[in-house]
């Protein structure tokens, strides 16, 4: 239980993250700060491409050249892919789907009873290691639990007299540096175990077939681990810390009322205790049979022979338009059960009122709209001039000319990883660009390729909760501003850092567990060939 006060003295870790904040919120504004960077890597990539820089990337044949942004190519890209750049974003695409939904959730009052029906007895002490738990595991929604869970985490926080914005910074956290394991099997182990095997397969040597359950061993006592780390950090570091600080711990208000038509027992209003009524009751009941309609009707079409969401095979794994339909699947999980509580707790009255509730949700995306324009150019001339691709296997030929061998150089991949994960956020594209290098590399020493992508997971979630160029900072941003309009890029950074190193460093420790000791990392898969 947090029992730090605002007349607390600043503890070192407080000042130091202090300092990490006000050094973080000097940056300019995020627009203008991705509108430098934009422009950074114009100059940079043109300078490359007159210097006539390139790489080969392992399994192809050609070179890839450094393309210019000032280039007549660069300029034609710049020109013609400006508004599929913006609408191509693809968090945009998935933040104002399934805002749609959880705002009409939020905002017919649903998500507040339900969190008060769940949480009003639920000890205050157990919470933090639930949001963990729940945020670790949360990847199995893919890029959707960077929506869903740091919001409810607040809502949850709040009703259980705890400070809302250590829910929803830990609700991030927990997604973004634990975001590559789970104790369930996701989308993201078959994507990885397909590109690994692409690799491994070209290769005299190919070692043991990877499959989405080679790392399921290793998965699991991660998760329980980072699950763990993750409550004590939010509890004994980050929540103290906002108290110390006087975080607002209340939304700001801007006048924007939450409710169709508030009324006494309005259940959109700020709850005055953990006490549900009856009106909420009667609501709750009604959605939850329509999630259990929608779920049997999901089923049903899952289930069925030939049914469009299988894939070519018949089957599910390792792609399928099931796979592909995360977002689909989350907005139908809010949007029709919010609906039917709406309707029978007396928010929503008419059918306008409906598009007008889904309406206000989108008014609070606002800046994150705007945002998505600048970042969706960054993110797509980065990836059209090839210097993510330059820069990983630069890295990975450097980590081959130090000449580390062993579990030094295992720890140096890990390192490569982490570090370009603040350049390459997507863990597929990073796998995709960093398996074609590695994978053969460490399969000659002997190494299983299951046991290198279980070595990549490290890398590739850790520090991606600290990285400007990760878009789902600026989706935490808007949230936190909701609280403090004040707060800036480095407000959230600072808020993050205290959990990049433990996680890495835990996590580290669990795989140097399965090196020293041999432990298979899943079914039939164990850290070297043949073993």
């Amino acid at each position: 239980m947090t029992t730090a006060s605002p007349s607390a003295p600043p503890s070192r870790l407080d000042r130091t993250l202090d300092w990490i904040e006000r050094t973080g919120n000097r940056l300019p504004e995020p627009f203008m700060l991705f509108v430098l960077l934009t422009l950074v890597v114009a100059v940079l990539s043109s300078a490359m491409e007159a210097f006539g820089v390139s790489v080969t990337i392992p399994g192809e044949n050609e070179v890839t050249p450094i393309r210019g942004a000032f280039s007549g190519a660069g300029l034609e890209f710049f020109f013609t892919g400006l508004a599929d750049n913006f609408i191509g974003f693809p968090p945009l695409r998935t933040v104002v789907t399934i805002m749609l939904a959880v705002g009409l959730a939020e905002r017919t009052g649903m998500l507040a009873a339900l969190i008060r029906l769940a949480f009003s007895r639920a000890p205050r002490w157990l919470l933090p290691y639930a949001l963990g738990f729940i945020g670790v595991t949360g990847s199995v929604m893919a890029d959707s639990a960077f929506i869903i869970i740091p919001p409810l985490a607040a809502i949850v926080f709040t009703a259980a007299g705890r400070h809302p914005v250590a829910g929803l910074i830990g609700g991030f956290a927990a997604v973004g540096a634990g975001y590559s394991t789970s104790l369930l099997v996701t989308s993201l182990d078959a994507l990885l175990a397909g590109i690994t095997n692409g690799v491994a397969a070209t290769l005299p040597v190919t070692g043991t077939p990877v499959t989405p359950i080679s790392n399921y061993f290793y998965n699991a006592v991660s998760s329980i681990v980072l699950s763990l780390i993750a409550g004590l950090i939010i509890d004994r570091v980050v929540e103290p810390g906002l108290v110390r600080s006087g975080f607002p711990s209340k939304e700001v208000d801007d006048g924007d009322d939450r409710a169709a038509a508030p009324t006494s027992d309005d259940p959109t209003a700020e709850p005055t205790s953990a006490t549900v009524t009856d009106t909420e009751r009667r609501g709750l009941r009604a959605a939850g049979i329509a999630l259990l309609a929608v779920t049997a009707a999901v089923l049903t079409l899952v289930l069925v022979p030939g049914s469009p969401l299988r894939n070519e095979t018949g089957g599910y794994l390792p792609k399928s338009p099931l796979l592909d339909s995360v977002v689909t699947l989350v907005f139908l999980a809010f949007f029709v059960p919010a609906l039917f509580y709406g309707i029978y707790a007396g928010v929503i009255r008419r059918g306008a009122d409906v598009p007008m509730l889904m309406g206000r949700a989108l008014k609070d995306l606002s800046g994150f709209i705007v945002l998505a324009f600048i970042l969706g150019q960054f993110i797509a001339l980065f990836a059209w001039t090839n210097i993510g691709a330059w820069l990983a296997v630069s890295g990975a030929e450097l980590l081959q000319a130090i000449g580390l061998t062993g579990y030094p150089a295992i720890l140096g991949f890990v390192v490569l990883a982490s570090l370009l994960n603040l350049f390459v956020v997507s863990g597929s594209s990073l796998w995709t660009l960093m398996a074609s290098v590695f994978v053969p590399m460490f399969l000659l020493l002997g190494y299983e390729p299951g046991f290198i992508q279980g070595a990549f997971r490290v890398g590739d979630a850790a520090t991606q909760v600290v990285t400007p160029l990760n878009p789902y900072m600026i989706v935490l941003l808007t949230f936190v501003r909701r609280y403090q309009p004040g707060a800036g890029l480095g407000t959230v950074i600072a808020k993050m850092v205290p959990f990049v190193v433990p996680f890495w460093v835990a996590w580290v420790l669990v795989l140097t567990a399965f090196y020293a000791f041999g432990i298979p990392l899943g079914p039939g898969v164990g850290v070297r060939v043949g073993e």
